[in-house]
């Protein structure tokens, strides 16, 4: 019998220590989880990990180990933790439409990095984002609408002026990934806290767009001029501070 109880802690205590190890601690484990995941969905073998009874009662009793923060679209057709073939307590998901960044967001991701420690945010474009083909096809919304989508108007202009010969599909495709930039832009400006986050190595913050027909996510990187942003803060004109 107590031969049996010491096998038993044994098993516990390699099983916790295994649990432990399997969450990512860096920048490019979390990355390398996220794209692995999203291959196997986009395979169609996704594994819909960690979606057990035990998984929520070990979350409930011990508390939520996210390895990384996502800010996505609202859109039906981006199931953040499904795309990513994640599950319960694994993502800090932040979501709202045009995958916008201001102070609510930064305020989320403050809270993610400087409490739950996790080493990685995704700002998660998508392809076909409504909220970026009203500004493109020159929509005129009214109220609160109308605000969240002039969030997103400098990087259709941005696209409009730089590359004037796209219509189309391939504006829209182009606006897409600028507005991921843009997003980033805004939330390095409102944060200082998330500047110092990765200034201290501490914190990397990525770009990505998934696609709703292949289910495929196409990683783009660090922003182009992050050194330039963590260094100056500098904001957007329509930055909401």
């Amino acid at each position: 019998m107590k031969h049996r109880a010491v096998i038993s802690l044994a098993l516990l205590f390699a099983t916790g220590c295994l649990r432990s190890e399997a969450i990512p601690r860096t920048p490019q484990q979390a990355e390398q989880a996220l794209r692995e995941g999203n291959d196997r969905f986009a395979r169609d073998h996704a594994r819909h990990p960690h979606a057990s009874a035990d998984r929520r009662h070990e979350t409930a009793r011990d508390g939520q180990h996210p390895f990384a923060a996502i800010v996505a679209c609202s859109d039906s057709r981006v199931p953040v933790e499904l795309l990513f073939d994640q599950g319960i307590g694994d993502l800090f998901v932040i979501r709202v439409a045009g995958n916008v960044c201001g102070v609510d967001e930064a305020g989320s991701i403050e809270y993610a990095v400087e409490h739950l420690h996790l080493p990685l945010v995704v700002v998660l474009g998508h392809e076909h984002c409504g909220a970026v083909k009203a500004v493109v096809d020159g929509s005129h919304e009214h109220g609160s609408l109308e605000k969240l989508i002039t969030r997103i108007r400098p990087a259709v202009d941005a696209v409009r002026r730089e590359r004037s010969e796209l219509s189309g599909e391939a504006l829209l495709h182009a606006a897409v990934e600028r507005n991921v930039w843009h997003s980033l832009e805004e939330l390095l400006a409102v944060s200082a806290d998330i500047r110092r986050f990765m200034t201290e190595d501490r914190l990397q913050v990525v770009g990505a767009v998934y696609d709703i027909d292949s289910a495929r996510v196409t990683w783009l990187g660090p922003h182009p001029r992050q050194a330039e942003l963590l260094r100056t803060g500098a904001a957007p004109a329509n930055c909401d501070k």
